[in-house]
């Protein structure tokens, strides 16, 4: 009788699988999780960019945000501010780790531009 054969050891590969399977499970919900947060915090990111350059532009203050929003996660909030010649712009959400459950993670990106001369918009 070969090591393969032993009356001992049959059914093991099934149990070690049954052992191995949640750890795995939850490896790979916690990889879908770190890329979903990620991904997220590269469209909060672009969306204040975008957003601070249309601000820059003399854009009003609806347009800023909608282009914001174009961008932005969903259920983001847009922040707009401006101080003399400069815009601001904050966007943040939050990231549920599980589609619509689980503990959600905040997010956020901040850009600022120079508003451009003669620009009559969000900072004049």
């Amino acid at each position: 009788m070969s090591d393969l054969e032993r009356p001992g050891d049959r059914g093991s590969v099934t149990a070690e699988i049954a052992v191995a399977l949640p750890a795995l499970v939850l490896m790979v919900m916690a990889a879908l999780g770190a890329v979903a947060v990620a991904t997220a915090q590269l469209r909060c990111v672009d969306a204040a960019r975008e957003a601070a350059r249309a601000a820059a532009r003399g854009d009003t203050l609806p347009v800023v945000r909608s282009v914001a929003r174009q961008c932005a996660p969903k259920q983001a909030a847009v922040t707009v501010t401006a101080h003399g010649d400069q815009v601001a712009v904050a966007v943040s959400a939050n990231v549920r780790l599980l589609p619509g459950r689980g503990p959600a993670i905040a997010v956020q990106g901040r850009a600022a531009a120079a508003v451009e001369t003669g620009s009559a918009g969000v900072g004049r």
